[in-house]
């Protein structure tokens, strides 16, 4: 056998960019493959969770879990994980913050189940027919996981040693990390494998932000000629630079549009989506009712351009149902 370092992925809820964010690793996933024995990822390879569950507890170096926490069998799978490995990594947005999947935590199980299998219009189902998680059929039972009406990050159902954020994380940031914990010098727990500073503070626009930078009212990329050299928030655009953690690379602003705030917040910052908020609220020059309405119009869904990628790990965490909502 190998004595070589044993590592893991598993995919939970998101849309397995993680994965695919693995292999954009391109060559250097030779280095990485080289260097450790992967002994679980079951979307690339044949693994089963036998095969996990048969290995002796803390004996993967380090298991990498991408996706939020919607499922019973993936906070089982979480659980899993962390007693067979030393290290356990929240990789990306979702495991990190909940990510996108977590802004279903704006609506309840029901409700959610309620639009996909009953109000969809690309849904056929006139017996109203919704997911059990046990029904009997010809002598059998069928089972499926339980699905829960929170989504969670993946520190709020186990411990968490590290996190690699990013929708998704880029290759420097991934190949930086399994470097770290190759090393064995490991940072303290707790620690995002990323720079901790500001995006704004990397930008190759920073030497245009006003140093009293102020906006009449905020634009949506689609109704405005976005300059290509200029600071975004200079031109009415929600950047959200100043609230994001750095090391992206800043691929979004090359590609001359604002950032959305995948890489999460800095070290510095408790909740993201109320920093930016106390940072728009300082920028605006409107003062009366009207003027204000009329600068918040490009703001058509402030939940959604706030916390798109940490509602689940935010002060909010959800919203919350009343009777007659749910």
């Amino acid at each position: 056998m190998s004595d070589k370092p044993k590592v893991a992925f598993y995919w939970c809820s998101s849309c397995g960019g993680c994965e695919e964010a693995v292999v954009d690793l391109a060559e250097k996933i030779l280095d990485v493959v080289a260097a450790v024995d992967i002994v679980f990822w079951p979307v690339a390879l044949d693994f089963k969770k036998s095969d996990v569950e048969a290995m002796e507890d803390g004996s993967i170096l380090a298991a990498f879990v991408n996706g939020a926490i919607r499922t019973t069998e993936q906070e089982e799978m979480a659980h899993l994980l962390r007693r067979k490995a030393k290290v356990l990594v929240a990789f990306g947005s979702c495991a990190h913050l909940g990510g996108i999947p977590a802004l279903a935590n704006l609506w309840d199980r029901d409700s959610v189940f309620e639009t996909v299998y009953l109000k969809n219009p690309s849904t056929v189902n006139p017996e109203g027919v919704l997911p059990q998680v046990s029904v009997a059929y010809d002598g059998d039972r069928v089972t499926l996981p339980g699905f829960y009406d929170t989504v969670r990050a993946l520190d709020q159902v186990t411990s968490v040693d590290y996190y690699i954020p990013g929708c998704a994380p880029t290759p420097n940031i991934i190949a930086g990390a399994v470097q770290t914990l190759l090393s064995g010098d490991l940072p303290p727990a707790g620690t995002v494998l990323a720079p901790d500073t500001a995006l704004c503070e990397e930008c190759p626009r920073l030497d245009t932000k006003p140093e009293d930078l102020t906006i009449e009212r905020f634009r949506r990329p689609h109704e405005v000629l976005i300059d290509e050299e200029t600071c975004l928030l200079a031109q009415g655009l929600l950047c959200m630079g100043p609230a994001t953690r750095a090391g992206c690379g800043q691929l979004c602003i090359r590609g001359n549009m604002p950032c959305t705030g995948c890489f999460g917040p800095t070290s510095k910052v408790r909740d993201q989506g109320g920093k930016y908020l106390s940072a728009i609220a300082s920028m605006l020059v409107a003062l009366d009712e009207d003027a204000i309405a009329t600068a918040l119009d490009g703001i058509p869904d402030p939940i959604g351009t706030f916390y798109r990628y940490g509602l689940a790990g935010s002060l909010l965490h959800r919203r919350k149902m009343t009777t007659v909502e749910a």
